[in-house]
């Protein structure tokens, strides 16, 4: 066995999500101040059913990047007893509004409230998070020039930001959600990037080996540090969008001691997180001027 001092030491490049979601937020509030010279003044409206702790902090975030990037921010708080009905209510008045260009409610809804009818009941255009069956299906028919899913789209730029090549690349993806899951698969296999993905689920035989063939490998499961060094090929790209608060702070999905194999890796916090808000600001934008042209 070699002595440890004569080891080369192989340390994953970590990703700066924080710096590259600022840069991506100093050109939207280039875009704000454009837009706002010709009359327009872009604004989000964010609705919050309930007290769960975690939403709070995220739309904390999400008010603070508005602020920074010029975009005028609404929140509307609801109780946790809300119903499907009460929420699609407030939605529809903000769909009537005119002045207000994206909406986006808070997930998670109330117990037993359908996040999907949820998504479904804001108007396509004003869909910043990307959900709406109609902008889901444009991305499944190849277009990728509408309002996209947030943390997929963040997770897109992270890997543009380190010239990865993507073509013919093997990614897989850990999850299925309608959220992260499933919209991240189809980005990664649409014509433009050309990986080749395969998706892991909760029913996927042998899950370590198929993650351990993976040039890209993109955990979004929630469940913490559950990708472990044995799961990931020497110097793949591995992505951590999975977050759970753990007794000692929060945690990622994937362990610490990947960094030791990887090429690179996103950290938990200051990674995905701070991507997916930019994201949001940049669809806010984005929405603005497709309702005014």
């Amino acid at each position: 066995q070699m002595p440890d001092y004569l080891r080369p030491c192989v340390s994953a490049d970590i990703i700066d999500g924080k710096s590259l979601a600022e840069s991506i937020q100093k050109k939207v509030s280039e875009g704000v101040s454009e837009i706002t010279s010709r009359g327009v003044k872009p604004h989000l409206a964010v609705v919050i059913a309930g007290d769960d702790q975690a939403s709070h902090v995220y739309v904390r975030n999400k008010e603070r990047a508005c602020q920074k990037c010029g975009i005028e921010s609404t929140k509307i708080e609801m109780p946790a007893s809300s119903n499907l009905d009460e929420i699609i209510e407030v939605v529809e008045g903000l769909n009537s509004d005119s002045s207000v260009h994206g909406i986006l409610v808070q997930s998670p809804a109330p117990d037993g409230v359908d996040e999907l009818k949820i998504a479904s009941s804001i108007l396509p255009k004003k869909d910043v998070d990307g959900f709406h069956p109609s902008n889901l299906g444009r991305l499944v028919q190849g277009y990728s020039d509408g309002l996209l899913p947030c943390t997929p789209s963040g997770v897109m730029s992270m890997l543009e930001s380190t010239g990865v090549q993507l073509e013919g690349a093997r990614a897989v993806v850990l999850g299925r959600s309608r959220i992260v899951g499933m919209p991240m698969s189809l980005m990664l296999a649409q014509k433009g990037s050309d990986a080749t993905v395969t998706i892991v689920h909760s029913r996927t035989p042998e899950i370590e080996s198929v993650c351990r063939e993976a040039d890209i490998l993109v955990a979004a499961v929630g469940s913490a540090h559950m990708v472990g060094r044995e799961w990931v090929k020497p110097g793949a790209f591995v992505v951590d969008v999975g977050i759970s608060r753990t007794g000692s702070g929060l945690a990622g999905d994937v362990s610490p001691e990947v960094s030791e194999v990887a090429g690179w890796l996103t950290p938990v916090p200051g990674g995905v997180g701070p991507m997916t808000i930019a994201m949001l600001m940049k669809n806010t934008l984005a929405a603005a001027e497709m309702q005014v042209s």
